[in-house]
């Protein structure tokens, strides 16, 4: 099969519904005008659907009926909440909303993908199931749609997905990244409060000032990598915001930190949650002030299964040549498609397509200037085609 023929073939199609789609940037669970998008671009391939997460979710199949083997393509369909600099003919129309971080492109060459599997359906023996995600940037879409049993009926064997942008510094323009293993680090969220005892700034004996506190406990927290975890192991405690005081003359009663911890081991994660939780604590005790830590753990650590992981990279490698690399490091950003990987066993690709901006700037995802480079779209649309096309062959 000419996959690179199908791909090109569709590949106007593909720009022009990710950029209808960038648009139409909605966040986190409740995205009404993607959700509408992606259903009448189904129907109009004549692909077949249903609805979960209370209509928050679209899941889509080629081949229902055939549960000789099930192969899953996720997409993610939410945006972030940030004002887009870029001035070009698809900018989002919704204020401080952006797709900055590419799942418009994932969703488009997802819908690709669908129809051209649907116009060759008979040549599949098996069923191609969709998984068009909302909320992966937070609060976290796989998880509930999991719950609500979107790997079943018919039941996933395996599952592939993609990201693309810049993600990856391994990875030049243009090229695809796999990885056997740990590919991206697990995302946590913590917050600590330190209760102290305002008063004025030029009488600090009366007071029991949070500000100073709260600089010793963010001081302490940047030793629990550097003294307590293996230097091998990677992982990460940022404290990203600090929130206290009114004025130059006044210690206020409390101050507020909010940051995140990411590794690539459990075990090592475990140990920063109890570690943050006890270092604020008896900091905070220790000049009679209190600390109340709050650990959120969002998403786990990503890990590809090897097998699958080699067998989708042999496809690509025989597709792209120099083009498709095995990645020798993780990125310490998270992802919720781990959670579906923690399920069945599968993969999770990188493409590296940043556009240069008209002042010849590449901007990364999460930057209000990020875009992507269209013309390479159609090469996670053959990856994804051939990789369905082979697994599902008659």
């Amino acid at each position: 099969m000419d996959f690179i023929r199908l791909a090109k073939d569709n590949e106007k199609l593909c720009i022009q519904m990710r950029r209808k789609l960038h648009q139409i940037p909605e966040l986190e669970l409740f995205l009404p005008k993607t959700v509408d998008y992606i259903k009448t671009k189904l129907e109009e391939f004549n692909v077949e659907y249903e609805m979960f997460l209370d209509n928050k979710a679209v899941v889509a199949y080629i081949n229902k009926t055939n549960t000789k083997r099930c192969l899953a393509i996720r997409a993610d369909m939410d945006a972030l909440p940030i004002q887009e600099e870029n001035d070009v003919s698809y900018k989002s129309k919704h204020n401080n909303k952006m797709h900055a971080c590419g799942h418009d492109s994932h969703m488009s060459i997802a819908l690709t993908c669908c129809k051209i599997l649907n116009e060759n359906k008979e040549l599949l023996d098996g069923c191609v199931k969709f998984i068009f995600q909302p909320g992966e940037e937070i609060p976290g879409g796989a998880k509930p749609l999991i719950e609500e049993n979107v790997l079943k009926n018919p039941d996933v064997d395996h599952i592939i997905a993609l990201h693309v942008g810049g993600l990856n510094d391994e990875l030049e323009d243009g090229q695809i990244g796999f990885k056997y293993n740990e590919m991206m680090a697990s995302m946590d969220r913590f917050s600590i409060k330190v209760k102290g005892k305002g008063g004025h700034g030029a009488s600090p004996q009366y007071t029991i000032d949070p500000i100073i506190i709260s600089a010793e406990i963010l001081m302490a927290l940047q030793k629990i990598v550097s003294r307590e975890i293996s230097p091998v192991d990677r992982a990460l405690v940022s404290v990203c915001k600090i929130n206290g005081g009114f004025t130059q003359n006044i210690i206020p009663n409390e101050v507020d930190m909010l940051g995140t911890a990411r590794t690539l081991d459990e075990s090592v994660r475990d140990k920063i949650e109890s570690r943050i939780t006890e270092i604020s604590k008896s900091i905070a005790k220790a000049y009679k002030a209190d600390a109340e830590v709050i650990y959120d753990r969002f998403y786990p650590v990503l890990k590809n299964d090897v097998d699958f992981t080699k067998y989708a990279f042999d496809i690509s490698k025989k597709l792209f040549k120099d083009d498709v690399k095995l990645l020798n490091k993780p990125v310490m950003g998270g992802e919720d498609m781990a959670f579906y990987l923690k399920e069945v066993p599968g993969t999770f690709f990188f493409l590296s397509n940043l556009k240069k901006n008209e002042d010849g700037n590449r901007y990364p995802n999460h930057n209000p200037k990020f875009d992507l480079d269209e013309s390479q779209f159609y090469k996670a649309i053959i990856i994804l085609i051939a990789v369905s096309f082979d697994y599902l062959k008659g």
